[in-house]
């Protein structure tokens, strides 16, 4: 069983101390009471030992090797290596990964099937599109998601690099896209890599550019299709054929709603109008075998692109502007006034205005602080935030450092403030568990039965960042669920040792395994309550249905090392659900460590971070 989380760090020198200190002593906190707060913010979770390991090697030295985000994970890279679409470009992916609707339009063109075959030969029909996709190298695009969502599992729980995981999650969740959105889904993987994590430690201006620019956030809300409102500028619609003349204001309602300003950031509905008129023409260079961007194909190939950049396009990688599509009229927004016969670079100085904003320095530094500290922070706290958004340029490094080295981040509100959403908490298990993981899309599968399906937030908002959101009596019992699933080892792909993690000492009790574990799940934390609360239900007779009733159908022995009291377990038939049940009553004088490990996991006290 591989100790994979703590070895990555090495203490910086003296000389190369950061030059911050972290107030926490002032707040009453222990080095490793802060230690365990540290993590509980900036990770998916403390491994085994790491509390100790950060608090005995200086805290500021670990917070700044996770802002430089370059410490090694070959065995994550290792992981990622086996999925091939990861390193694909959007060109790349549109020609392999596809729809069935694609597939089948593309075998009907080249005469392959015939369009209502499926009605004759249904057997026939389906072997004839799997040679056709097997000759052409086409791959379902349900491959390409099932990758993606498991890669973010497998980085989540190996990354070496958690602050710039949790900051990819953060920030993919304020830029928002979703598989939902079928038009968007082939590009969301490299908008995640390319877009999103390169940019999470920047400056938030380059962040939110990049987004805008992006095949996924141009079709997401639908900029790619926005063209000046001209009469003689009509133009076909790229995906469905039909003519449409105008401007689309989707984007530009977001980009200043929830990307920039917030909800109340001074801006009027005239305004979105005209931010929709100066981004007209944003849309998408040709991409692939589908016919997103198709109808420029034949302008840039008879023209060429040189002479198409002196008439005023812009290709950079997958993004193009088009001049033939823009609004040229003048234009005013917030008070500034853009003159008639501008182009692209309307666009560049509107989004570098929304990100230098007072009014965007206040919402995303709420957002921060919301998503770090608590759900309600403190104003002090944004106050400084904001101060530091602003005189940086929007230097994310610069607004973290002003949030973690103020004594509000460390107060007594703050600890254990935040609700843990299903991807935290499960991520959370795993990694304190100190499990491997052979299978990530099962964990994701787990994360989405309690109520977070990543990447499939259909609205732009991103999924709420509360608790009122994520804690109801529905997502309680799936969370008990996963915990107890977890611990029993009934979870395929998930392996570990629970006496290792007591350095193989097996206690005696129920009553004490509930004690000592309780202190390993939940490092620097009073266990006095947590134990009280939960010892009545080592003694509930019915706690065994409720193990089966949790844990799902049990067809496979548990792929942990176990207990002497969990051996005898392993040795029972695994004829039937019946048989199983039966026997485990029988034991029902003899603990089971991985229930009181589930118990924890479900405990309340877990719930929170």
């Amino acid at each position: 069983m591989a100790i994979f989380l703590l070895t990555a760090f090495v203490a910086l020198p003296s000389k190369n101390k950061p030059p911050y200190e972290f107030p926490y002593a002032k707040a009453g906190l222990s080095d490793k009471q802060a230690a365990a707060h540290l993590l509980s913010r900036f990770t998916y979770g403390a491994a085994p030992g790491q509390v100790e390991n950060v608090a005995h090697t200086g805290l500021e030295n670990w917070f700044q090797q996770q802002l430089t985000a370059d410490l090694p994970d070959e065995k994550l890279i290792g992981l990622l290596n086996k999925y091939d679409a990861l390193k694909l470009s959007n060109t790349e992916i549109v020609n392999t990964y596809q729809k069935n609707g694609q597939v089948l339009r593309r075998a009907i063109a080249d005469g392959v099937v015939e369009r209502d075959s499926a009605k004759i030969d249904k057997e026939k029909y389906k072997s004839q599109l799997q040679n056709y996709m097997a000759e052409k190298g086409i791959k379902p695009e349900r491959e390409l998601v099932r990758q993606f969502v498991s890669q973010k599992i497998w980085r989540s729980v190996y990354s070496n690099n958690q602050l710039q995981e949790v900051l990819t999650e953060f920030w993919f969740n304020h830029f928002n896209v979703s598989f939902t959105k079928n038009i968007c889904s082939q590009f969301i993987p490299a908008y995640e890599r390319d877009v999103i994590r390169p940019n999470v430690l920047g400056n938030f201006e380059d962040l939110l550019i990049a987004t805008a620019k992006s095949p996924a956030m141009l079709l997401y809300l639908d900029n790619f299709s926005s063209v000046g409102a001209k009469e003689e500028q009509i133009s076909k619609n790229p995906l469905q054929g039909r003519k449409f003349r105008g401007i689309n204001e989707n984007y530009a309602r977001e980009v200043m709603e929830l990307h920039t300003l917030g909800v109340d950031g001074g801006y009027t509905q005239a305004d979105v109008t005209e931010a929709a008129r100066i981004l007209t023409g944003w849309t998408i260079y040709p991409l692939g075998n589908n016919r997103i961007g198709n109808n420029y194909k034949k302008m840039v190939e008879n023209v060429g692109e040189d002479h198409l950049k002196a008439r005023g396009f812009v290709h950079d990688g997958d993004f193009l502007f088009t001049p033939s599509r823009h609004d040229t009229g003048e234009k005013t927004l917030l008070g500034k006034h853009f003159n008639s016969g501008g182009g692209y670079e309307e666009g560049v100085t509107l989004l570098k205005m929304l990100a230098d904003h007072p009014s965007a320095a206040k919402s995303i530094s709420t957002k921060i602080a919301i998503r770090f500290v608590s759900d309600e922070p403190p104003k002090e706290l944004i106050d400084k935030m904001v101060k530091t958004f602003l005189e940086k340029n929007g230097d994310i490094k610069q607004v973290l450092l002003t949030m973690v080295t103020s004594l509000e981040f460390w107060s007594e509100a703050a600890l254990r403030a935040k609700t843990k959403s299903p991807l935290e908490l499960a991520i959370g298990g795993i990694r304190t568990l100190n499990a491997e993981v052979s299978q990530p899309y099962q964990i994701f599968k787990w994360i989405k039965r309690m109520g977070q399906q990543l990447y499939f937030y259909h609205a732009p908002t991103g999924f709420p960042d509360r608790a009122l959101y994520w804690i109801n009596t529905g997502s309680l019992l799936n969370r008990m669920n996963f915990g107890i699933a977890l611990a029993d080892g009934q979870i395929p792909g998930i392996t570990f040792d629970l006496l290792a993690l007591n350095k193989n000492h097996e206690p005696e009790s129920a009553e004490d395994a509930l004690i000592t574990y309780s202190k390993i799940i939940m490092p620097e934390r009073n266990p006095d309550e947590t134990i009280k609360r939960l010892t009545p239900l080592l003694n509930d007779p019915a706690l065994n249905q409720k193990i089966m009733e949790a844990a799902g159908r049990i067809d496979k022995s548990p792929t942990m090392k176990m207990g002497s009291s969990d051996a005898a377990m392993d040795s029972l038939s695994n004829d039937s659900d019946v048989i199983r049940e039966n026997e485990w009553r029988q034991q029902k004088d003899k603990y089971r460590l991985s229930q009181v490990i589930g118990i924890l996991f479900g405990s309340p006290e877990f719930q929170r971070r």
